[in-house]
């Protein structure tokens, strides 16, 4: 391409670039057309010279890309050529809140409530996808000529269009990113942005809309505003009649005293409903998005295909410092359960494929599932389409901190959701599991119906607090409350808090199904039962051929010797981001491997084998792989290793068997 992109250049050979609609010092923003869909769109460019400005880029078109709303600009495609990166989105004939406002004045407090609800319906999904918008500005807001309003640049345009779109301010709390006058308080104070500083960004610009200035007053120089804000000085409205007290809730200083965006919403819609025709609008184009939600994500391709051998893998995300405490199979909750998410991410570049059964040969065939339109509400239904992440919701508990969805964080039918400290770190955890094995409980623990779930509330156990919730189809979901650090929620709270989410979800109906099939190479189709054979099963000495138990979705598989003490192996489907931390380096068929003598015991040793990697549905490098573990009564340690090794290599290949070459 050019080093300045020129009206006719086609980028991926199909958009055609038309005239700039927007410019900064940092990237341009052109109106083009989709000459394969003959239709206009809008397209961004990076600098070529810019390699986090790409970065951004890509993870904006990531995050933008899982949000099917009409009220949320959407992103078709994205494109890499050569160093320039380009993210294609729908073009909206428009004006931004901020262009209103500067051509006339102080809006109505009808309009402004209409602009408003609409936007909190728009972080209300955004929220729950656990994508924090960061920058809910009237620049980022797109109002069209008949009302609509439309939220644009998630996470990207702070960094890349222009000094109006991000300021970085230097204070004695350091950096603060964003435009002061419509910064949370919090956020002035350091703290990242989460989901109430999106409520009360959202608020301020509304306040403005409807009264003419930034709820923090006027100022020649932006160290006013961040020293209002630092203050907690909030102006109360004036002259915003019925939004009055939506927008005094949604500018509280304290972030845990402001409504989540879904109630802000409701707030918004309640004093001020946008008009019949717009809500109209919404009614139908909230059905088509959900329709097209699925095939939407397929479409988001990343150009050229990168072979997943060269990424990067070795980063260490500092959040998931933990997951080499959480190994070890034989505790109270990893006995029991298998755990964690499928990486969207992805998706787009193998496709859109159905969900399978169970097959013969230990893979799922491409049968499409059943539908859970007919299910029970509360069951869990088909257990490798259910869709833990969706019991799940990053923005619900948002008051014990900033909050951070961790689709991928340990094995495969596991969410969490991370709760942050001010720098960054992880001091607690809300964890969703699903589990074949239904507990049962004396008259001493606490179980109470709601609706067609019954909830087993277990004691606090030290910094873990337990919940099992028990579906009419008689599976268990476990819902568990961590806390690892000073200052950290109660962990009781916080189980409690993700249980009434997850009862919300269920009282509408079964779990809800993931956005797509497991890709075509991934372990996710597999039974983990198929994976060692009895041929290979039988080098053990002692060990009896057929399964001892299986965990959910057959992701995990157990097999024993008859008097459950002479020879035990485990062979578990799971994901990290990293494995250089859990044992030493070994080739295993031709894969390096990560050996971890003694783990579960003196008698035995843990083989971590990866067998891909992806980028999961928040952007992070992550590695899926097989845990497998042997234990030998009596022996020692180096030939229980050596014996691990041999049951992993002829894991690797009879793997490679079933699924297809990576």
């Amino acid at each position: 391409m050019p080093v300045t992109p020129e009206a006719g250049y086609r980028v991926g050979g199909r958009y055609q670039l038309q005239e700039p609609i927007g410019q900064g010092g940092m990237g341009v923003v052109w109106q083009a057309r989709d000459e394969l869909l003959d239709r206009r769109v809008a397209v961004k460019c990076a600098r070529p010279d810019d390699a986090k400005a790409a970065q951004r880029l890509k993870k904006e078109a990531r995050y933008a890309a899982r949000l099917h709303h009409p009220n949320v600009v959407a992103v078709f495609d994205y494109v890499a050529e050569g160093d320039a990166c380009w993210i294609v989105m729908e073009y909206v004939p428009s004006r931004s809140l901020a262009q209103l406002m500067h051509e006339r004045g102080p809006l109505s407090p009808q309009e402004v409530g209409s602009i408003g609800s609409q936007i909190a319906a728009a972080l209300a999904k955004s929220h729950g996808e656990g994508v924090v918008h960061g920058d809910v500005t009237p620049e980022n807001i797109l109002v069209t000529d008949d009302g609509v309003a439309r939220l644009t640049d998630f996470g990207i345009a702070r960094a890349l269009w222009s000094e109006v779109t991000q300021t970085a301010t230097h204070t004695t709390t350091g950096t603060v990113r964003g435009k002061p006058r419509y910064l949370a308080p919090e956020v002035a104070k350091g703290k990242a942005p989460d989901a109430k500083a999106d409520v009360f960004s959202l608020g301020a610009g509304l306040f403005a809309a409807v009264e003419g200035r930034s709820p923090y007053g006027e100022f020649q120089h932006v160290m006013g505003y961040l020293a209002r804000a630092l203050e907690g000085h909030v102006d109360a409205p004036q002259q915003a009649g019925p939004l009055t007290a939506p927008l005094t809730a949604l500018l509280q200083v304290e972030p845990w005293n402001r409504p989540d965006a879904a109630e802000a919403r409701s707030l918004l819609t309640r004093a001020a409903p946008p008009p019949t025709h717009i809500q109209e609008y919404i009614q139908e184009h909230q059905s088509q998005s959900q329709s097209e939600e699925s095939a939407t994500r397929a479409t988001l391709r990343l150009r050229p295909t990168q072979a997943l051998s060269s990424l990067t893998l070795w980063l260490p995300r500092k959040l998931r410092g933990r997951l080499t405490g959480r190994r070890r199979a034989l505790t109270v909750m990893a006995a029991a359960l298998a755990v964690a998410g499928l990486a969207i991410g992805l998706l787009a570049l193998f496709g859109l494929w159905p969900f399978g059964h169970k097959g013969g040969t230990g893979h799922r065939s491409d049968a499409k599932p059943s539908t859970t339109t007919q299910a029970q509400a509360g069951a869990l239904g088909d257990a490798p389409s259910a869709d833990p992440c969706k019991v799940m919701d990053a923005a619900s508990l948002s008051r014990f901190g900033h909050t951070e969805l961790a689709p991928a964080y340990g094995q495969l039918n596991r969410c969490d959701v991370l709760v942050l400290n001010s720098g960054g770190g992880e001091i607690a955890d809300a964890e969703v599991d699903f589990s074949n094995d239904l507990q049962q409980f004396d008259s001493s623990v606490a179980v109470r119906k709601v609706s067609n779930v019954e909830v087993a509330s277990l004691k606090r156990d030290g910094d873990q607090c337990l919940r099992f919730i028990t579906t009419p189809d008689r599976k268990q979901i476990v819902v568990s409350g961590k806390r690892d650090g000073a200052g950290a929620p109660d962990p009781c709270a916080l189980s409690d808090a993700a249980v009434d989410y997850a009862v919300t979800v269920l009282d509408k109906g079964p779990v809800p199904r993931r956005s797509a099939a497991w890709p075509a190479d991934s372990l996710g189709r597999l039974n983990a039962c198929a994976v060692l054979d009895p041929a290979t099963l039988k080098k053990v000495p002692g060990l009896a051929q057929r399964p001892k138990d299986r965990g959910f979705a057959d992701w995990t598989c157990d097999w024993a010797s008859p008097d459950g003490q002479r020879a035990y192996v485990q062979l578990q489907f799971t994901q990290d981001n990293d494995l250089s931390n859990n044992g030493r380096p070994a080739r295993v068929a031709g894969t390096t491997s990560y050996v971890s003598p003694k783990e579960e015991g003196d008698d035995s040793c843990v083989v971590y084998t990866p067998h891909r990697t992806f980028t999961d549905s928040v952007g992070e490098p992550t590695i899926e792989l097989f845990r497998l573990t042997l234990q030998q009564q009596g022996e020692q340690n180096a030939t229980v290793c050596d014996g691990a090794k041999s049951l992993a290599g002829a894991a690797v290949q009879n793997i490679a068997k079933r699924l297809p070459a990576k």
